[in-house]
This record gives structure tokens, sequence and C-alpha cells, in this order.
């Protein structure tokens, strides 16, 4: 009992240490943002360090892009091996229609794994610095849908872009290389 404590106890002095060290001047972490995922818990950005993470920007409302955003990080996670240690990400731009209950509910239909996939709102003007962060532009249309660009980036655990790329539909075997060392495969 006595050695499964002092195992506990440096594991947890380790984590503490890794989270208090000073994030690289060029990790995307350093924007402080408070996304809220689909079970409705509310972190910062910061939060998902320490993981390799696939990053996009979708809207639920969306009928033909977007999906397939979804559905190419899907097939990107897959052609990588269905690594243990890598999540997904996909933050909404239209927050104000994009509510918690909306984002379960995408989920649920795309049946997408809450063990690898978080999807994500933000304040609007938080949403408009991750995006420009990202490298992602959209523009509301008067109908209420969007114009937008597509982009999917790898973030290393220290939250620095590590690779990045705008084919959507299919995967991209540089992106999906690029995935695969970035978790050590």
């Amino acid at each position: 009992m006595k050695r499964l404590l002092l195992i506990l106890s440096v594991l947890l002095c380790a984590g503490a240490a890794h989270a208090a060290s000073p994030l690289p001047s060029d990790s995307l972490y350093q924007l402080s943002v408070p996304l809220t995922g689909q079970d409705g818990r509310t972190a910062p950005f910061a939060a998902r360090r320490g993981t390799p993470q696939i990053v996009s920007m979708f809207y639920t409302s969306c009928t033909m892009v977007c999906p397939m955003i979804i559905d190419t990080m899907k097939a990107t996670r897959r052609a990588a091996g269905e690594p243990a240690d890598l999540a997904l990400l996909a933050v909404s731009f239209d927050p104000e229609r994009d509510s918690v209950a909306a984002l379960r509910r995408y989920a649920a239909v795309h049946k997408l794994d809450q063990r690898w996939w978080t999807l994500a709102r933000t304040a609007p003007q938080d949403t408009r610095s991750l995006a420009a962060l990202l490298g992602v532009q959209y523009r509301k249309l008067p109908d209420g849908e969007f114009n937008h660009s597509s982009a999917l980036l790898l973030l290393d655990g220290e939250g620095r872009i590590v690779a990045r790329t705008s084919v959507i539909g299919r995967t991209d075997p540089e992106f999906v290389a690029a995935v695969r060392k970035a978790i050590g495969g």
C-alpha cells in the first residue's frame, strides 16, 4: 500500500510540474479561451494540453462542408490507426445557435465517441479570436448560414501546430503521416 501511495504521489507531482511549466511561445494555448463541450463542462483551451489533437471549426446546422470536415477528422483518426492518445476537437463558429444541447445532438447523430471527440462552443468574441489563430475564415450570411474556409490542424501536446491540411472529404496522406509521427507511430 505504501508503495502504491508513493507511486501516486510521484505521478501527481510530475503532472503538477507539467501543468506549472510555461507554455512554448508558439503554443495556441497561449490564447485564453474557455471552451464549453457537448457534455456541458467548461474548461480553458489550455486544459487540452498534454495530448496531440486534430482541431477544426464547424457549425451544426451546416449541411454540406461541415459534415465532411467531421467525417474527414474521423477518417484521419482511423487512417492513423485509431490512436488512444489522439483527441479530436471541433469548435463551432455559430455560438448563437450551437448550444450545448445542439452540440450533444450533433455528436449523437454523427456517432462521435466522447472518449476522443469534443464539440465545443465559446463566446462570439472568443470564437473570432480562435478562428484567426487557426487560420479559419468565416462570415455570417443574411440567411443565417456561413461562408467559411475549411482546415484541419494537428496540434502537439503543447498546442503547437505540427501540420495543417485543407483536404476535406478524404484523408490527406501527408497529414495522416504527420499524425502518426506526432503520436509516436
